[in-house]
């Protein structure tokens, strides 16, 4: 049972549910927050780089994130971030793509200073097909045990 920072161990692997992408999923998000022409049409996306509608980047990077949260690779606490390194989309989320995500658990520095360390989990989102579309790796604050 995972609670504290001293409860993790690097090697540890963490693997989420999937969730479905709809169009109406992506045309609303990018509605709201990437009102681009290859986020919202999918005859303008056709002529592309991406060539046909997809999910802007930073939807998938917030499924990614409700899908690491869900995974609660740090027992009960919350995922609290100082940052994130190597964030790459790899490959367009298209309407019906059902997303999930996988990591491991690469690095634990404890503070010497602080009630807490510092985790890093290498995660990868990953499409029906087995195929790699996003990676981040976080810099999470773990609480440690207390004294």
């Amino acid at each position: 049972m995972i609670e504290w920072f001293d409860d993790l161990k690097v090697g540890m692997q963490f693997k989420s549910d999937g969730v479905t992408v709809s169009k109406d999923d992506i045309i609303r998000f990018a509605t709201e927050y990437d009102p681009q022409p290859f986020h919202l049409d999918e005859e303008a996306a056709k002529n592309t780089i991406l060539g046909g509608l997809a999910a802007s980047g930073w939807q998938t990077a917030a499924i990614a994130m409700r899908l690491a949260s869900s995974c609660r690779p740090f027992g009960p606490h919350p995922l609290f971030g100082a940052g994130v390194d190597d964030l790459r989309w790899l490959k367009p989320v298209r309407p019906g793509d059902t997303i999930h995500l996988e990591g491991e658990l690469v690095e634990l520095v404890p503070s010497r200073s602080k009630p807490h360390g510092v985790a890093r989990i290498k995660w990868t989102a990953y499409n029906q097909h087995g195929e790699a579309v996003y990676t981040f790796n976080p810099i999470a604050i773990v609480p440690s045990r207390p004294k």
